[in-house]
């Protein structure tokens, strides 16, 4: 940057984020380079990614809601210490945040979220009326059924219909969801192209749940795994991004073969989550599917 060091813009409305949490859940990516503490401020050298060229720059820390480290990322134990301080999280994630490694949240600065999804998780009608919150967001409709196997049922003949749609749009030979959790490796393009785009979805979906501190164990449509309302959030999207790419990336890598099908598919799932601020409109969703009002705690803050 001329004459010294620049402020750098977040890729998801970091730029207009305040304090407190309920006001400032911007983002902020940084990639190829080493954070540090210079005078007291938080200093990014890069030699540049993306479409940040290479420089110094000054981190807006408190006023972002968690800072996303991709690789070739390099950390002080001050700036941890710094970032402990001021309630700001850090996550280490995929190029492009389309992978998620580490996601222990620092404690956010109030519990109204998961409060919330606690209350509403622990008492079966509201916990059914959430998951058909979630249906209809998915399909367009709310469906009268109270039953969640009579759902998720629903649920199943949709989603098979969504593949049947998109392979005869890709021209795709289509035999059903075939995937092999010992070989991922062996199912078919389009099986395999799913498979990488279900991955980076829930990646954005696990940096969103985090990010606003809710409680990733507890799904409404998901129920055993530890990470169940990730997957209930990254599902909101699997007819709307994660198959239609898959089956977009399956068809170019068919016309492509030296292209690499994972790598492609990441790209276009990054391309589009920056481009629709996938991660804000995720923890949009989860405020309104948690009945959390942003200005409901610390009113003149």
């Amino acid at each position: 940057m001329d004459g010294g060091v620049g402020f750098l813009t977040g890729r998801l409305g970091v730029e207009t984020a305040r304090i407190p949490h309920k006001s400032r859940h911007g983002l902020l990516w940084v990639e190829r380079g080493t954070i540090g503490i210079e005078d007291g401020c938080l200093i990014f050298k890069t030699s540049g990614f993306g479409d940040i060229p290479p420089g110094e720059y000054g981190i807006p820390h408190q006023g972002i809601s968690t800072l996303l480290m991709g690789p070739g990322t390099s950390i002080s134990h001050d700036v941890l210490r710094v970032l402990n301080g001021h309630g700001t999280s850090i996550l280490a994630v995929g190029s492009g945040g389309v992978r998620i490694y580490s996601a222990p949240p620092l404690i956010p600065d109030n519990s109204s979220i998961a409060r919330s999804h606690a209350t509403l998780w622990s008492d079966l009608p509201s916990r059914t009326f959430v998951a058909r919150k979630m249906f209809a967001l998915r399909f367009g409709e709310v469906f009268p059924h109270r039953n969640l196997n009579v759902l998720r049922g629903i649920e199943g003949g949709r989603i098979k219909k969504v593949y049947e749609i998109q392979a005869g749009k890709y021209r795709i030979p289509w035999n059903g969801r075939r995937f092999d959790r010992a070989n991922p490796e062996k199912s078919d393009l389009a099986n395999q192209a799913i498979n990488h785009s279900a991955t980076a979805v829930y990646a954005f979906s696990a940096i969103a749940v985090y990010s606003v501190g809710a409680i990733p164990q507890l799904g409404f449509i998901h129920e055993s795994s530890g990470d169940a309302f990730c997957l209930d959030v990254a599902d909101l999207y699997r007819a709307t991004i994660t198959v239609p790419i898959a089956f977009e990336c399956a068809r170019f890598t068919m016309d492509h073969p030296e292209v690499s099908l994972e790598r492609h598919v990441r790209h276009e799932i990054n391309k589009l989550a920056r481009k629709q601020s996938l991660v804000d409109e995720m923890i949009d969703r989860i405020k309104g599917l948690l009945n959390v009002d942003d200005y409901s705690d610390h009113k003149g803050c």
